[in-house]
């Protein structure tokens, strides 16, 4: 019973910027993880960042020093600014929840929880 929602996706010229964000609601108990993935056409989807609930943050070596991730936890959302893209960068990006929620069955589940995913592609 968690959903997730995106937005900020779109067309931007290389070297341009785009913020995206993803906000969580439903049943949620409780939140570890937060992060954002990508999957290009014909690839397989890869890590592109996460901040556990700590605050520390991972980045994928491609995007280290031009993505910035973070988290507002009483909105329950994760964002994703990107600096400084590149065509590489094209993708369909999705959020991604570790944390704990209920199944269908009412008891606890620890897992993933995705969002639908937003398009950025990167061209002039």
């Amino acid at each position: 019973q968690v959903q997730l929602v995106e937005s900020g996706g779109g067309l931007v010229q290389p070297g341009g910027s785009l913020r995206l964000s993803c906000a969580a609601s439903g049943s949620i108990l409780g939140i570890n993880v937060m992060g954002w993935y990508r999957q290009a056409p014909g690839k397989q989807r890869e890590l592109v960042a996460d901040i556990p609930s700590g605050g520390s943050t991972n980045y994928a070596d491609p995007v280290k020093g031009r993505f910035t991730i973070s988290r507002d936890n009483a909105k329950n959302t994760v964002y994703l600014q990107m600096n400084s893209l590149k065509p590489e960068d094209t993708a369909v990006y999705y959020c991604n929840i570790e944390g704990k929620s209920t199944d269908s069955s009412g008891s606890d589940y620890y897992g993933d929880f995705w969002g639908q995913g937003t398009q950025v592609t990167v061209s002039s």
